[in-house]
């Protein structure tokens, strides 16, 4: 294996499904603690990492209740879960001996700092982490595209897109056993298979801004640190 990993900055996205391991909904302590740990062998490389989280994984459990809500109070609620989760994810990094910050696009400074790019980018190059919680700060764009946007605005080299899954497939692998999986694809090839990366917004902002993705498996150990030596880990989808 090489020394020196491929790239310099990376933009993780991470699930709020994914904290919660086997349980129904909220954060399995044993789960965040595994993605700190995948985390933190990726910084010990030297790669500066910003995080977008979502939050289904919390917003999940008051689902039934917002049924036929207003789009707009229900996807505020949904960035209100995001900064749940960042604070978490921040903690377990705290036990870590990770030095993690938390950005917000919705202030609320009681509890974390807003977002501000030119701080993002500094703690970025001191090696800190940093968090970015409640998506765009917007009703009606997803997590997938905060992280689009995120990666762009701080010079990321790639997204990381972690899912529970190691990459992309010609169809489910749950559901089909002949089913193969891509080492890489481009961003045109997943528009005509409709192979599903991210939402559509996301995806065109990644397409349009050059931004490659890579889609790995969070729970596959050590995944995450073979895609940054540039090993073939996962799928990447390439402009």
């Amino acid at each position: 294996m090489a020394e020196t990993p491929k790239y310099k900055r990376i933009l993780l996205k991470l699930s709020g499904e994914a904290l919660m391991g086997q349980d129904a909904f909220g954060i399995n302590r044993n789960t965040i603690d595994a993605i700190v740990a995948e985390v933190a062998q990726a910084s010990a490389l030297g790669v500066e990492m910003g995080v977008v989280i979502g939050g289904g994984n919390i917003f999940r459990g008051v689902a039934p209740g917002a049924a036929g809500m207003d789009r707009a109070t229900a996807d505020y609620m949904g960035m209100l879960a995001t900064i749940m989760n960042a604070l978490a994810l921040q903690d377990a990094m705290r036990r870590a001996g990770i030095n993690a910050r938390v950005q917000s696009a919705i202030n609320v400074e009681q509890v974390c700092e807003p977002y501000i790019r030119g701080k993002a980018i500094r703690y970025l190059e001191e090696g800190k982490i940093v968090i970015f919680a409640a998506g765009t700060g917007n009703p009606f764009f997803t997590t997938d595209t905060a992280a689009a946007l995120r990666g762009t605005e701080i010079g990321a080299e790639m997204v990381l897109k972690a899912t529970k899954v190691d990459g992309i497939y010609t169809a489910d692998p749950n559901l089909d056993s002949t089913a193969k999986r891509y080492e890489t694809v481009s961003f045109d090839e997943v528009i005509i298979k409709n192979l599903k990366v991210m939402d559509a917004t996301a995806f065109a902002l990644c397409r349009d801004q050059k931004l490659p993705i890579t889609v790995f498996s969070i729970y596959k150990p050590g995944a995450m640190c073979r895609v940054l030596m540039g090993e073939n880990e996962g799928t990447r989808v390439y402009y």
